[in-house]
Parts: C-alpha cells; structure tokens; sequence
C-alpha cells in the first residue's frame, strides 16, 4: 500500500516540478535554479520506479535512501527560490506539503524495510 501511494505521489510531484520548471524558465528567466530543481525533483519518481526492481533488499533501500537525499534537495531548492522571490509563499507551501508527504513515505518505507531484514 505504502509503496504504491509512494509511486502516485512521486509522479504527481514529477508533473508539478515540471509544470514549475517551465513557469520559472519562461515567465521569470530564471534558469538556474530551475535547472537543479528540475533535475532533484523528477529523479525521486524515476528512483522510486527502480527500487521496485531491485535485486535486493539492500539495493531497495539503498535506491529509497537516494530518493529521500534527492527529495530533500528538491525541497531545498523550493525554499531557496521563494526567499529569493521567484516562488511566492503559498507556491512554495503547496509544493513543500508534497514534498514533506514524500519524505515521511519514503522514511516510513526505508525504516519498515530496515526493520524486516533485521528481525
């Protein structure tokens, strides 16, 4: 259950960074930023989708613990273009609850499956 809400959830945030990065490269100009965030923020789907063909236990978490590093990249690139004012507060609020939602699905889901291979 928890690794298909992971899937779902990752995508849909894959589509929003997307949708974000075009806003910021044709209506602000800014290119930079957009780019990094761009790139963090579509890899969490793509490593979610790879951990489920993982060839072990170990090699699942170690692909989950990559997606949860890119995640919290994401949503410090979030954070960053809204102190510099390329994000409004409530853009930033909307997609920074879906991140935080990723980063406790993808904890919960390392930790649980750490758990299991040791006990």
């Amino acid at each position: 259950m928890k690794e298909g809400a992971l899937q779902t959830k990752s995508f849909a945030l894959a589509v929003r960074i997307v949708k974000l990065y075009e806003h910021l490269s044709e209506k602000k100009k800014e290119f930079v930023l957009s780019k990094q965030l761009l790139r963090s923020g579509t890899a969490i789907g793509a490593l979610v989708l790879e951990a489920q063909q993982a060839e072990s236990k170990a090699d699942f978490i170690h692909k989950l613990a990559i997606a949860l590093k890119e995640a919290n990249e994401t949503e410090y690139w979030i954070l960053l273009l809204q102190e510099t004012d390329y994000l409004t507060a409530p853009e930033a609020e909307s997609i920074l609850t879906d991140i935080g939602e990723l980063l406790k699905l993808l904890t919960s889901i390392i930790n649980s499956t750490k758990h299991r291979t040791t006990h």
